[in-house]
């Protein structure tokens, strides 16, 4: 029976930096939520964008309104994540 050596590995539920586990300050949390939830509710409300005027370069109002979120999309997230690395460090000090 063969053995293979694996590295060790800490089982405290960290992880090897502990950075990444501190908990946010409440309002960075709710700001963090909200931007997360912002681009969701953009597109879930159907009515909102289910409807072919205004056209931009010839795509119906549908379309572009989602495409548009996909990039909006992107900047929220990668706020909530500039916003979450921001707090947590902050809290290494």
């Amino acid at each position: 029976m063969s053995h293979t050596h694996q590295p060790d590995i800490d089982r405290s539920g960290h992880g090897g930096s502990d950075i990444g586990h501190r908990r946010l300050s409440p309002g960075v949390a709710v700001l963090v939520g909200i931007l997360l939830a912002i681009p969701v509710l953009a597109l879930l409300i159907v009515p909102i964008y289910a409807r072919r005027g205004p056209e931009l370069w010839g795509f119906p109002f549908f379309y572009w309104y989602q495409m548009l979120w996909v990039l909006l999309s992107g900047l929220f997230t990668g706020s909530a994540y500039a916003l979450v690395n921001r707090d947590r460090k902050r809290g290494n000090r």
